[in-house]
Formats: C-alpha cells, sequence, structure tokens
C-alpha cells in the first residue's frame, strides 16, 4: 500500500527546498522527488550574488544548505526518482505515480522547474558558466562582464530586455538575431533601436544571423557567426556570450492532470499559487508568470507552503477568489 504523505514535493530545486522546508518546519510529513540531484539548474552558477543575506556563494553550496535545512526538520528527499503521473483519488488525495514507486499526498506542490532553451552548438556545453563565458540570464551575470564586450542571442521579448540591461555593464553588446526584424512588443523594439541609434552607442545589432559555435580556449573568445542570407561567415571576437531563446518548463508529466499553456507552464493564480486541481499548487520557474530568479523561486516555495496549509484548514479555500481577507496574520 502506496504510503501517506501531507505533502509529496516534486522538484529538488530552490523552490521545492524552500517548501519543503517550511512544510516540515510545521511538522507536516513530507517528501521531495527529485528526478536527477537536489539543485536544477542552479548546480551550473559559479557565482550568485544577488541572493539577498549571502554576499556570494556558488549554486551547489546554496543548495547544499538548503538541503541540510529540510533535512533536519524532517523532509524525505527521494532522488532518482521520475514522476510518470498524478491523478486524483476519490477521497481528494493525490496519487503520485514515480518510475518505481507510489505515494498517496493530501496535497502536492509541483516545482520541476524549467531549463534554458539551448542553442545546441559547438562550444556552449563547454563554456556553460558565467565564469567561462556563457549565461542565460543577464540579470544574474550583467556585474560580472562589467567593461567587456559580449554578444546576446535572440529577438523576443526577453532577449530585447535582458539586452538593454547587459548595455548598462558591459564595454559593448552585440545582438545577433536570425530575421531581420525583432519579435518583441513594439515599445521593447523601439526602445531597444533607440539604444543602439544613440551617438557613441555600445550596443550594436546584427540583423540575419545566427551563432553557429562558441570558441575559445579555456574560456570564451569569439562566437562564429554565418549570414541566414548570403552564407557569409565570421568569427566574431568577445569576451562572453548571453543566450535568450526562451525557457522549456519540465512539465511534459503533468499534461491532461493540471492545465498548462501553450509552451507547457503550469497555469495558476498568482497570489495563492493554486492550480485548477484542488490540493495542487505550483511554485518556481515552472509555472506561468514566474519571474525566473533563484529569490523568487524560493519565495514561490515559501508561499505554496504557507497556502497547503490553508487549504487543509479549509478545503473550500480552493473555490474562492482571491481576497484581503486571507493574511497570514489573520491564522
Amino acid at each position: 500500500m502506496a504510503e501517506l504523505y501531507d505533502c509529496v514535493i516534486i522538484g529538488a530545486g530552490p523552490a521545492g527546498l524552500a517548501a519543503a522546508l517550511y512544510a516540515s518546519r510545521d511538522r507536516l510529513k513530507t517528501l521531495v522527488v527529485e528526478k536527477f540531484y537536489p539543485g536544477g539548474q542552479i548546480n551550473n552558477t559559479d557565482r550568485i550574488e544577488n541572493y539577498p543575506g549571502i554576499e556570494r556563494i556558488d549554486g551547489p553550496g546554496l543548495i547544499e544548505q538548503m538541503q541540510k535545512q529540510a533535512l533536519n526538520f524532517g523532509t524525505e528527499i527521494k532522488t532518482g526518482s521520475e514522476v510518470a503521473a498524478l491523478g486524483k483519488l476519490q477521497d481528494g488525495n493525490i496519487e503520485v505515480s514515480c518510475d518505481d514507486d507510489k505515494y498517496i499526498a493530501r496535497a502536492v506542490i509541483l516545482a520541476p522547474g524549467s531549463d534554458y532553451r539551448k542553442l545546441d552548438i559547438p562550444g556552449e556545453t563547454e563554456f556553460r558558466n558565467a565564469g567561462a563565458g556563457i549565461s542565460y540570464c543577464g540579470t544574474c551575470d550583467a556585474p560580472f562582464f562589467k567593461g567587456k564586450e559580449i554578444v546576446a542571442v535572440g529577438g523576443g521579448n526577453t532577449a530585447v530586455e535582458e539586452t538593454l540591461h547587459l548595455t548598462r555593464f558591459a564595454g559593448k553588446v552585440t545582438m545577433i538575431h536570425r530575421r531581420d526584424e525583432f519579435r518583441a512588443t513594439p515599445v521593447l523594439t523601439e526602445e531597444l533601436l533607440r539604444k543602439a541609434n544613440e551617438p557613441n552607442s555600445n550596443l550594436v545589432i546584427k540583423y540575419s544571423n545566427i551563432a553557429t559555435a562558441i570558441e575559445g580556449e579555456g574560456k570564451v573568445q569569439s562566437v562564429r557567426l554565418k549570414n541566414v542570407k548570403t552564407g557569409e561567415e565570421e568569427s566574431y571576437p568577445c569576451d562572453g556570450v548571453f543566450i535568450f531563446v526562451g525557457m522549456v518548463p519540465n512539465t511534459g508529466f503533468l499534461t491532461g492532470f493540471v492545465e498548462l499553456t501553450e509552451g507547457g507552464f503550469i497555469k495558476c493564480d498568482c497570489a495563492y499559487l493554486r492550480t485548477n486541481v484542488p490540493g495542487v499548487f505550483a511554485a518556481g520557474d515552472c509555472r506561468a508568470g514566474a519571474a525566473m530568479q533563484l529569490a523568487t523561486a524560493v519565495g514561490d516555495g515559501v508561499v505554496a507552503a504557507m497556502m497547503l496549509k490553508q487549504y487543509f484548514r479549509d478545503p473550500n479555500f480552493w473555490n474562492e477568489a482571491v481576497s484581503d481577507a486571507l493574511q497570514p496574520s489573520g491564522w
């Protein structure tokens, strides 16, 4: 017979571990199920300087501390276990089916995270951290490239916003876009073009180009570019490459169980993080509208664990609209 838990958390990244800490500290029987090992994509970050209260730490170091905190309060963490499906039972509990076992939960927090969409070109894996020269987050890593020459790849809203952010730090930013016009909203495109057209601007836009390889010895030194119209290739010198071509949520196993966006992100209300399935919350980069930052993922995990308690007190809370009356101070 499957073991019953108060809370099963799917994913042991920052959101999942934060939720586990709060749930287990409230003496709830808590299980975290992780497909690989704790940390997720934050494990690839060698320098974290924008997490409040910690001046500097690397991703694995932070995850090690978060995992230890959760374990100290009784959290169980099962790694190397992939969730295959979830199902709602007649008694209101949720069955979590893994590749090797099944668990029953009074409530579930979905925190499987997401992955940066890759270019899948030579050199991308080799230099995949800010220290070596590749990043997928301008907000996170721009300060590490102060005064340097960098290349930004992409053309959507996030790419434009992040590239503009990079210009505040880098000596020169070259934006590479495969088309001859941008997919970003007009207001963002106009801001980008204004910046590029300023006298002595540090922003250069190369249209109709794609990156075909990232080159260097020990660190990024250049990007191989190809003009999609002429076929002409060049080796473009730079100190780093920022890749902004989208995110891929790890939510394939949820198809047909909870409501997802067209892009696969979990739909939930942004105040209480409730999905369309009672007892199932979403937290972190897997949910629609997420800010895709370490601190906000942790915050999501905390909110989900706190709202889980409200659900246990009053299951009808699931059908209530977001209200000013529901405040932690009033519990």
